[in-house]
């Protein structure tokens, strides 16, 4: 159970950072079965997907409004967000046994380590000063919420700010859902 304080946005962000840090983890080790690291692939996929579109969807607005060069920075995470879609677009219609699978993994690994770690050095710091607590726990459960609907395989011609991607993610979450539901992945 998440307490009020659990849902502060820098809090919820971080504790997916570190979600995704433990499955780069037991990706490196190259453990378990072909079907094994495809199947975290796919989920670790599903996951990034939610918290990009729930970033996109929030943090970056406050991030435009609050923070000191918050339009650049918005604007290089995305960019950043649009390189990873690619990579995981590759990997989402690849097997486990293709030759280049664990090389896309590894560069997804790499990209997706080199944007956490700058949002944690540079943005998330920022928006902790720049916001006061009430507008932090807001943005917190509205990244948590957005995370439910969003859609798990990555698009990478989606719209990336509001009110578009407001509009249009939750029901490609949905449709997602569905495709999901229909191959057997347990994401």
């Amino acid at each position: 159970m998440q307490t009020e304080q659990d849902t502060d946005l820098v809090r919820v962000v971080i504790g997916d950072h570190r979600a995704f840090e433990a499955a780069f983890t037991a990706l490196e080790a190259r453990a378990g079965t072909a079907e094994d690291r495809k199947d975290l692939v796919d989920h670790l996929i599903a996951e990034l997907v939610r918290h990009n579109v729930a970033e996109e969807q929030f943090m970056y607005p406050a991030a435009r409004s609050h923070v000191p060069d918050g339009d650049a920075m918005a604007d290089r995470a995305i960019a950043a967000h649009t390189e990873t879609e690619a990579l995981m677009k590759e990997l989402e219609g690849m097997g486990p046994d293709d030759a280049r699978f664990e090389g896309l993994v590894d560069r997804l690994v790499e990209a997706i380590r080199l944007h956490l770690d700058e949002q944690e050095a540079h943005l998330l710091p920022l928006l902790s000063v720049s916001c006061d607590e009430e507008e932090l726990q807001d943005l917190g459960f509205k990244v948590l919420a957005a995370k439910e609907f969003a859609p798990t395989r990555p698009h990478p011609h989606a719209p990336h700010r509001p009110p578009a991607n407001l509009v249009i993610g939750p029901g490609v979450g949905y449709i997602d859902k569905i495709r999901d539901a229909l191959a057997d992945r347990d994401v």
